[in-house]
């Protein structure tokens, strides 16, 4: 064997050995956990029964999901959720990152975006906490509606109409920050030659973000929405303190209902049936946005 084929065979030994670690990792904690849960979706497995007493049922829990009412507005909450909390989420990163970025010096810029990141890092039971005590009776947030003139808010995490926007207005104000930090980072990677240029063809401000800045950010913002919808689909942690998915089903979300399912009645095998369909949504998203996205480019 020559010098270079020996040289090659030990490069690729090198990479292999590096790489081993994290395949076994993506095999064990993800691809056979996903193997045995779409088998799982096939049979009627009630966890307390203990692993292996399971019967094979085929597509009754698919079939199953389509009629039953908590799995349909989980399902509806969900793409609810995801709708108005990605798009305001993102379009007020935006607005503000660009903000930041005109207007204000480099040092208050930095310490305004790392103060706006702190809810990001925070723990989201902590941070679900502080939204409790906003929106009690008598909380910051009731009394400055009251102060807008609406003479009798309700409690809002007790209410048909208004647990779910109240949630959704927690989670965008917990995400934005991130937003925000990805968006600046994104803008400084501009060439300030395309503004100049812009600027010489008679472009103002406003002209300069919509055929500049929003342009060059796509890459940007295609991470940042394909990460909010899955984020977004699966979220959990806010619902499950602040509502506990109630009142009723107003709240409840496709990862809680599957907890519900999994952990409270122990009915596995339908678990993870709804867990296959999410997947499927998630999947059918991204290879959407993924092409519009390509598409785009080209």
């Amino acid at each position: 064997m020559s010098g270079k084929k020996k040289k090659a065979v030990r490069e690729q030994l090198t990479a292999t050995v590096f790489l081993l670690p994290s395949l076994i990792g993506l095999v064990l904690f993800s691809l056979i956990p996903l193997v045995f849960s779409l088998f799982i979706s096939l049979t009627d497995w009630n966890f307390l029964n203990g692993m292996g007493d399971w019967n094979f049922i085929g597509l009754e829990n698919f079939l199953d999901m389509w009629t039953d009412e908590w799995f349909l507005a989980s399902l509806k909450n969900t793409f609810i959720y995801t709708i108005v909390v990605v798009p305001i989420g993102l379009f007020l990163a935006l607005i503000i990152a660009a903000l930041i970025d005109s207007f204000i010096s480099d040092k208050l810029a930095n310490v305004l975006r790392v103060t706006m990141y702190m809810p990001k890092i925070c723990n989201i039971v902590a941070s679900a906490a502080i939204w409790i005590m906003l929106y009690s009776t008598y909380g910051p947030f009731t009394q400055l509606m009251r102060l807008l003139g609406w003479e009798n808010p309700p409690h809002f995490l007790a209410s048909y109409t208004w647990a779910l926007p109240a949630i959704m207005l927690m989670s965008i104000w917990s995400g934005l920050g991130y937003h925000v930090f990805i968006y600046s980072a994104g803008m400084a990677g501009i060439s300030r030659d395309l503004y100049e240029a812009a600027e010489l063809d008679g472009a103002g401000a406003i002209q300069k973000f919509w055929y500049v800045t929003i342009p060059q950010l796509r890459p940007t913002t295609f991470f940042l929405m394909i990460t909010g919808i899955i984020g977004s689909f699966k979220v959990f942690g806010s619902v499950n303190v602040m509502t506990q998915g109630g009142p009723g089903h107003s709240t409840y979300t496709l990862v809680y209902y599957i907890y519900k399912s999994a952990f409270s009645y122990y009915n596995m095998g339908y678990a993870s049936a709804v867990a296959v369909i999410l997947f499927l949504i998630l999947l059918v998203v991204t290879l959407i946005q993924w092409k519009h996205n390509n598409g785009s480019s080209d």
